[in-house]
C-alpha cells in the first residue's frame, strides 16, 4: 500500500505548465532507442572489461585477449558490438591492427560511471 502511495497523486491534477515545459524539451523516439542501445551496450561485464583496458591504452586483439584471459575470436566478437555502436575504433599498423576509445565522450562514460557507482 505505501508503495502505491509514492506511485501516484492523491487526487488528479496535471500541472500543464510543468508537462507542456517537458514536452518540450523530450527527445524523439528515434534518438531515445537509440540512446536505450547504446547503454545496453554498457550492459556487458565484458565489454566493460574491454572498454576499461581502452580508457588505459590502445591495444591489439592478443593484447586484449591476454588482459581478459579470453580468446582472440570472444574479444573480436565483443570489438565488434563496441564498434558498431561507435564505442572503439581501430587503426591499422602494418599487419596489427590496434583498438582504442572512439572519442573522449566515451572516456567521460565511464569515468561518470565508475563515480556514480562509487557515492556515499
Amino acid at each position: 500500500m505505501a508503495d502505491q502511495e509514492l506511485d501516484m497523486c492523491g487526487f488528479l491534477c496535471v500541472h500543464e505548465d510543468k508537462v507542456a515545459q517537458v514536452q518540450s524539451t523530450l527527445p524523439d523516439e528515434d534518438t531515445l532507442s537509440r540512446l536505450a542501445d547504446l547503454f545496453k551496450v554498457f550492459g556487458d561485464g565484458t565489454r566493460i572489461r574491454i572498454l576499461y583496458v581502452l580508457f588505459e591504452a590502445e591495444v591489439c586483439v592478443c593484447d586484449l585477449a591476454k588482459l581478459l584471459g579470453m580468446t582472440q575470436s570472444a574479444v573480436s566478437h565483443q570489438l565488434r558490438i563496441l564498434k558498431q555502436a561507435r564505442l572503439v575504433k581501430s587503426r591499422r599498423d602494418g599487419k596489427t591492427i590496434f583498438y582504442s576509445l572512439a572519442d573522449e565522450h566515451v572516456r567521460s562514460l565511464i569515468q561518470q560511471g565508475t563515480e556514480h557507482i562509487h557515492e556515499d
